[in-house]
């Protein structure tokens, strides 16, 4: 009978700590840091080309409430005009429900006496086609998120760039697709009249009466 209840104890256990890690809140954390980025509002940039570089520090208000941060996470965040209508981007209170920044861009270690920090990014080639901002994550030992920055305002609407996806199509590609295509249609009526002509040769004459 003992084994079932130590069972039954660690998944209590479990439960519990799931609960009280990694359960935070986007509400709850305050915007300590300052985060800055290149591209200018509304540019358009180009995925597996263009380089974005992201620059962080602390805002000078906050100086000396930041002995808790141990790593600063910078991600690549959807815009809401790029998440309406898609379930997959929605934006949500939970950060572990939140799919808002789901591109890591880099993560840093943060010490209080260096808070500033920056870094250059390629675009990768897989991201996808929208319009994004950019937002950094100070965490704790724990990696629970404790504060943050972004490059856009409170609403998401400023301060907006768009990535352009790679298509993997040229249009050196598509013309030769269509030359392609036409040669094949061509050369199949050119030898279904062949073969007509021939079978025409071939038939035997008509008895005569």
């Amino acid at each position: 009978m003992a084994a079932p209840a130590i069972i039954l104890a660690t998944l209590l256990v479990a439960c519990l700590t799931q609960a009280c890690h990694g359960n935070v809140l986007f509400s709850s954390l305050k915007r300590t840091l300052v985060v800055t980025a290149t591209p200018k509002a509304g540019e358009v940039l180009k995925g597996g080309e263009d380089k974005v570089t992201v620059t962080w520090s602390l805002n000078g208000t906050y100086k000396g409430q930041d002995s808790e941060y141990k790593t600063v996470k910078v991600k690549l965040c959807y815009s809401p005009i790029s998440q309406k209508d898609r379930g997959w981007r929605k934006t949500e209170d939970e950060l572990h429900k939140d799919k808002t920044c789901q591109f890591t861009i880099v993560s840093r270690p943060y010490s209080a006496s260096a808070p500033k920090g920056n870094f250059t990014w390629t675009i990768e080639k897989d991201i996808p086609q929208a319009t994004y901002f950019i937002r950094a994550y100070a965490l704790n030992a724990k990696d629970d998120q404790v504060a943050y920055g972004q490059t856009t305002n409170t609403g998401k609407t400023t301060n907006l760039f768009t990535v352009n996806a790679v298509t993997g199509r040229h249009v050196s590609l598509d013309i030769a697709s269509v030359c392609f295509s036409a040669f094949s249609v061509v050369s199949l009526a050119f030898f279904f009249a062949i073969e007509k002509r021939k079978a025409k040769k071939s038939s035997p004459p008509p008895p005569q009466m």
